[in-house]
């Protein structure tokens, strides 16, 4: 966040900010994680495919060993994902209000997926506690399911959190609609993401703040 931009916010606008910032390392490098798993599972898959092709050596428990890593790859980074707005958006009504109505929206659309989030926390929670209770294990290797079924509830706490921050962030556009985004997931429109892409390729572009600047204008 630049000086002068620092300047135009209140106290508790900068906290948000900071918080905000803070916060995406940690998704960020849950989301690095995720990804490193996803590597690791196309590396054993060619492992697996040439041992069993050309030397009839299979890796040992490799579906026992996929079921407990795509808990990894499926859940750490979703909060990263809500961070950006990568997640699947039904926006044929919602894209059609503007100002305070819009992110009046945005608030109840961001209220009920906190409430769908925290049910989904509490029982991803106790399946864990079940599972390291009776000691559930996979089939094959008997591994222990459990650190896999944790990553449910820690994956659904940083949502939970990053979803608070974006109730944070609409309220206050709700109040000051011309405001700088902050705490909020930025959509970008067709048009943002052909730019985006002449941005790839060497050309300018406008700060990524105007795409969700424009959906919320008066």
């Amino acid at each position: 966040m630049a000086m002068n931009d620092a300047d135009d916010l209140s106290p508790g606008e900068v906290t948000l900010s900071k918080v905000d910032e803070g916060f995406f390392k940690i998704e960020s490098f849950f989301n690095f994680i995720a990804g490193l798993m996803i590597f690791l599972v196309m590396f054993l898959g060619v492992i697996q495919v040439v041992g069993r092709s050309f030397f009839n050596r299979p890796v040992p428990s490799y579906v026992d060993i996929i079921e407990i890593l795509m808990g990894v790859f499926a859940f750490l980074g979703i909060a990263y994902c809500q961070k950006l707005g990568g997640h699947v958006r039904m926006e044929i009504i919602i894209k059609r209000f503007k100002g305070r109505t819009f992110w009046a929206v945005e608030i109840f659309g961001t209220v009920v997926v906190i409430i769908v989030i925290s049910v989904l926390l509490y029982y991803g929670f106790t399946h864990f506690l079940r599972a390291y209770e009776l000691g559930d294990s996979t089939i094959d290797g008997d591994f222990a399911l459990w650190p896999s079924k944790l990553l449910v509830p820690i994956a659904f706490t940083l949502l939970l959190f990053r979803l608070f921050l974006n109730l944070f962030g609409f309220i206050r556009l709700y109040r000051k609609p011309d405001a700088r985004p902050i705490a909020v997931p930025i959509i970008e429109t067709v048009d943002d993401q052909a730019q985006h892409e002449i941005h790839v390729s060497g050309a300018d572009r406008d700060d990524p703040d105007t795409a969700l600047k424009k959906q919320g204008a008066e």
